[in-house]
């Protein structure tokens, strides 16, 4: 491919419309649009969007405002074509949902399971899930204790799926810090720091 030097007149011909000039425009850098959105390993139609897109952009900039350095117009369509990849970018991931997988990981920071192993635990799993809201208790029992599916508990609590992981995690959180007050005094009355 033969690089193209560009200048003031060719960008002010650009400007105005000029048929040959934005055919040239076109043609010389749609190939090397699509080699670097390719290389982004972008689905061929995502390559075209964002291919037009860049187009689109620089057309609509050198009509409103021109171009202050005609001969480094190549590194201007460029950048443009850098910022439109970013912003696809950006609202895939916005836009990404998650996973069934995910919504199931198990929690490592909190065993409920693992609590219940012996009977003195037991009683104070039982004694913290009494000491908590209603809610947040039937939640923590439903999904941990009864192992009632998720879809379940979503319809009797009239939530989503994503909400209930927000519940599910603010109700451990909630046991969580009932729980650990718990250990603290019985620690306290075990060494004799809660008579004082």
């Amino acid at each position: 491919m033969d690089f193209f030097t560009f200048d003031k007149a060719y960008v002010e011909r650009l400007r105005e419309g000029d048929p040959s000039t934005e055919e040239h425009f076109v043609g010389y850098f749609e190939q090397l649009l699509r080699i670097k959105l390719r290389s982004r390993m972008l689905t061929p139609d995502k390559v075209e969007d964002l291919r037009q897109e860049t187009f689109i952009r620089v057309i609509a900039v050198v009509r409103k405002d021109g171009v202050r350095q005609p001969e480094r117009f190549g590194a201007f369509v460029n950048s443009i074509c850098n910022h439109v990849l970013l912003e696809h970018y950006r609202s895939s991931a916005k836009n990404q949902p998650l996973e069934d997988a995910h919504l199931d990981m198990p929690d490592k920071v909190l065993d409920l399971d693992g609590m219940l192993v012996t009977k003195q635990s037991a009683e104070r799993v039982r004694r913290t899930l009494d000491g908590m809201p209603k809610r947040d208790r039937d939640l923590l029992r439903g999904i941990f204790l009864e192992e009632k599916e998720k879809d379940s508990v979503c319809q009797e609590l009239g939530v989503d799926r994503e909400y209930l992981r927000v519940l599910v995690h603010r109700a451990k959180d909630k046991f969580k810090a009932l729980y650990e007050k718990g250990q603290v005094g019985i620690a306290q009355r075990a060494t004799g720091l809660g008579r004082q």
